[in-house]
């Protein structure tokens, strides 16, 4: 048997091994150990590689731009990086969802203070979360929302602590810019809804939020949606219900759309199938929101008090045109030695046209040649772009173990210039 040590088992006195493995004459065959320094002085120095997700909400991406269609790309760059943070859109599935230890579910307010600086997150194990249904709501419609509610709580075992209903109906209109064709809206009466947020908050003691609205129902406008093309036009309005709770409250918080299930439909997109399989979207809100890490406001210490800040944030994946959000422009913007890499999609178009080009984020490659041990890589670009999220992943991985991603072409590698 072979033994891989890491930095649990100790060695010549600072370390020893496990009792499971001190008690020899109980093993069958001979013990062989192989010592792996690496392992040992990787685990203890190398700190935490970390990367931001962005696909923003309801301007028509190919990818992200309906039911959890981005949810394997989120997936599987969690099977890379050591710490993923996104957001509701890429991460809410409707009624699938899936969890993932080493993945924040950061609402986009929040994700855009973060980025700037002003804000840290916490990350926790649990939260209480309160629920918030909107009185425009039909009975019929209002009970199959606290049955998900009641089921996430006997089948989970999620904290969902109690409900209220609004004062009054929040009356949300939705629209789609005829400008910049993203959806947009807004609800009529938002202070209805900062009235519950803030009972849940001072009665119910809860520090997470999920927000029920009832929208309108119109189903010719979603017709192209059903079929995998055009916007979501639910989206652009849901963004502007929980960035007012977060920028007034400073809490996690998610929303779910409510509408009456629209008719069968046998040539539905499995792009947008998630949101055809029951009456609710919440079951993915409630998940997510029970271990979305905290927001620490106006946070003046650095990662070492148990956070993460956005100096620990080493790329930023996100469509090749939408690079014009306060979160990326505080990224390539930032200041510090060690920019975040911009990785910027090309297969994942949307209606917007922020290019990295246009915004003077200028593809950079600088070769460090006295590079400190404790940093991730040798090789820090300000901007990359690839082709889809195929390439984004392995450009994550090369990035991770400090390799230039042109190292892994063909002839990617050019002679070296003076400077």
């Amino acid at each position: 048997m072979a033994v891989s040590f890491c930095s649990r088992f100790n060695l010549g006195g600072l370390y020893s091994l496990p009792s499971s493995l001190t008690s020899f004459r109980y093993l069958k065959y001979p013990l062989r150990l192989r010592f792996s320094c690496s392992a040992i002085v990787s685990s203890r120095y190398h700190r935490l590689y970390t990367t931001v997700m962005i696909v923003p909400t309801g301007v028509g991406a190919a990818i992200g731009g309906y039911a959890g269609d981005a949810l394997p790309v989120a997936r599987t760059l969690a099977s890379v990086a050591d710490c993923v943070i996104s957001h509701p859109n890429v991460l809410n599935a409707a009624m699938l969802y899936w969890p993932m230890p080493n993945t924040l579910y950061v609402e986009g307010y929040a994700l855009d203070r973060f980025a700037e600086g002003l804000w840290a997150l916490q990350p926790v194990h649990l939260n209480t979360v309160g629920l918030i249904l909107d009185a425009g709501m039909e009975e019929e419609l209002q009970i199959r929302h606290l049955q998900v509610a009641d089921a996430s709580r006997a089948s989970l075992g999620l904290p969902v602590l109690g409900y209220i209903v609004t004062d009054t109906p929040l009356e949300v209109e939705k629209w789609i810019n005829l400008k910049t064709g993203q959806s947009t809206g807004r609800i009529k009466n938002p202070d209805s809804l900062l009235r519950a947020v803030d009972v849940l908050v001072s009665q119910s003691h809860v520090n997470a939020v999920a927000v029920v609205g009832r929208f309108p129902d119109d189903l010719e406008e979603m017709d192209d949606y059903r079929q995998g093309k055009g916007i979501d036009s639910l989206a652009g309005v849901e963004a502007v219900i929980s960035h007012l709770i977060v920028e007034r409250f400073q809490i996690p918080c998610a929303h779910a759309p409510a509408i009456l299930p629209a008719p069968l439909c046998s040539s539905l997109s499995p792009r947008s199938a998630a949101e055809e399989i029951g009456y609710t979207f919440l079951p993915c809100v409630l998940s997510g929101l029970s271990r979305a890490p905290q927001y620490l406001v106006n946070w003046q210490g650095s990662s070492n008090d148990g956070c993460i800040v956005a100096s620990d944030i080493d790329s930023v994946i996100l469509p090749i045109d939408a690079c014009g959000g306060d979160a990326v422009l505080a990224f390539a913007r930032s200041i510090r030695r060690n920019k975040p890499l911009i990785i910027a999609v090309e297969e994942n178009e949307t209606v917007l046209d922020d290019t990295p080009e246009k915004l003077g984020i200028q593809a950079v490659c600088i070769l460090i040649l006295l590079q400190a041990y404790l940093d991730l890589s040798i090789i820090r670009l300000e901007q990359v772009r690839v082709k889809n999220y195929w390439e984004a992943v392995g450009v994550v991985a090369a990035h991770k173990a400090g390799v230039e991603p042109k190292a892994l072409r063909r002839e990617g590698i050019d002679r070296i210039k003076i400077t």
